[in-house]
This record gives C-alpha cells, sequence and structure tokens, in this order.
C-alpha cells in the first residue's frame, strides 16, 4: 500500500500548536491594502485557530488522522 500524500496547499497554510490546535493565518491581507484601516490590517496580521467543525477535514488534508 503506498503512503497517503500531505496536500501540498494544507502544510503551507497550517501549523500544529503545542497543544494540537491548528494555527492559520487571516485572509484579506496580501494587496489593496490602501482603503483598510490600520486596525483591520492590524489584527489581520496576528494568525488566528481553525475553528473546531473544520479541524477534522484540515487535518484528513494534513494526512495526521
Amino acid at each position: 500500500m503506498p503512503k497517503m500524500k500531505t496536500k501540498s496547499s494544507a502544510k503551507k497554510r497550517f501549523k500544529l500548536t503545542g497543544s494540537g490546535k491548528i494555527k492559520r493565518k487571516h485572509a484579506y491581507k496580501s494587496h489593496i491594502l490602501t482603503k483598510k484601516s490600520k486596525k483591520r490590517k492590524l489584527k489581520l496580521t496576528h494568525s488566528g485557530l481553525v475553528h473546531k467543525t473544520d479541524e477534522k477535514s484540515v487535518l484528513q488534508q494534513l494526512t495526521l488522522k
């Protein structure tokens, strides 16, 4: 049986924390930044966590479960 491959897009976008949660970056921070407020851009800079309803699918893409 061949090994399961990790989805390349998922391994670039997600990281596991020490406690097993999945870290992600916010969208809308790459271009057209002139019309966005400083406050909004600052909040988008910080990373967030994947919602628990999406965790199963992300872990499957990372071939961890």
